[in-house]
């Protein structure tokens, strides 16, 4: 097997996390890395370094940060590393095909879903929202089509009943940077065979926002139940209160009833949890933030007089 000469590109945890599998591996030599330019972070806005970034720092590994790649300048200092494949993950950058066509082997992108299902930007919470019983990582050929290239290798990952997009992003990070070390393993090899996707059966994950998370009552309560944990931790599920706030849900549980009650109606307020009526089925809200405060269970909101609703209330 012969090494490779490999460029990496990223920007958030997710990618430091296969960076850092590539590197420990030291089957192949990362030359170069290439991440989003610094952004202001925190409340006091100071510019801050990607995780990827700072990981490159750490091993003495050269990083790039164009604003784009539509300049000449900088495809000419990508070519000039030399690089046999470029590792593509979750950089948020659109790699034109210039650049797709200059390392020797092309570039591959980690992508967190079963391709060609949940193409696009949030395959790991739309896997979720959607009621998914499993989903995983695909390392794919890039093309210029959005995650339409040639599947390489591909991993799955079952979703259980209390994952949230936070515990299943972490999940598929430790997967994905196992399956890209063995993948760049077999491509040095030349023994890696492309799976063209069926592009009949695409689904496209769109981007989060924080609209789409308010929660409609008149759905069913599993549905919100998949909403409220994809969204957990971003950009997290709400409603509002009575008296016009917006009531943040972190976590809730799906109960049956029998009771026909105008959805998004309270039916009860206790220790165990907020129970709200649903277009089919109750929702007991069990943790919840309110204005201004940090997240809490509902038993920390009702022993501290904090949650001021009764039965018969309404939610919008």
């Amino acid at each position: 097997m012969n090494n490779l000469r490999i460029v990496f590109a990223g920007t958030p945890d997710f990618a430091a996390a296969h960076l850092a599998a590539v590197l420990q591996s030291g089957a192949h030599e990362v030359v170069a890395v290439y991440t989003q330019p610094d952004r202001p972070s925190g409340r006091g806005k100071i510019l801050a370094a990607s995780p990827v970034k700072q990981l490159a720092e750490q091993h003495g590994i050269v990083v790039y940060q164009p604003e784009y790649f539509r300049d000449e300048h900088d495809r000419a200092a990508l070519a000039a590393l030399k690089p046999d494949v470029m590792i593509v993950v979750a950089y948020g950058l659109l790699l034109p095909q210039s650049v797709l066509d200059i390392p020797r082997l092309g570039c591959i992108n980690v992508h967190a879903s079963l391709l060609p299902r949940w193409r696009g930007a949030a395959p790991i919470q739309r896997a979720i929202e959607a009621g998914d019983s499993e989903t995983g990582i695909c390392i794919m050929q890039m093309e210029a089509g959005l995650d339409t290239g040639p599947v390489l290798a591909r991993a799955v990952c079952p979703i259980v009943a209390e994952d949230t997009g936070g515990s299943l992003h972490d999940r598929l990070a430790v997967l994905g940077a196992k399956t890209l070390v063995r993948a760049l393993d077999d491509l040095a090899a030349g023994t890696l065979t492309p799976e063209t996707q069926n592009n009949a059966l695409a689904t496209y994950a769109s981007k989060l926002n924080k609209e789409e998370a308010h929660l409609d009552f008149s759905r069913a309560a599993i549905e919100l139940d998949c909403q409220i944990r994809a969204f957990n931790p971003f950009p997290v599920s709400w409603c509002v209160l009575p008296n016009g706030e917006r009531l943040r849900v972190w976590t809730a549980l799906v109960e049956q009833s029998d009771k026909k009650m105008s959805a998004g109606t309270v039916l009860a307020l206790d220790a165990s949890g907020l129970r709200v009526a649903c277009g089919d089925g109750v929702l007991l809200l069990t943790e919840l933030q309110l204005p201004n405060r940090n997240r809490m269970t509902v038993r920390e909101l009702v022993n501290g007089h904090l949650l001021h609703l009764q039965a018969g209330d309404q939610l919008a």
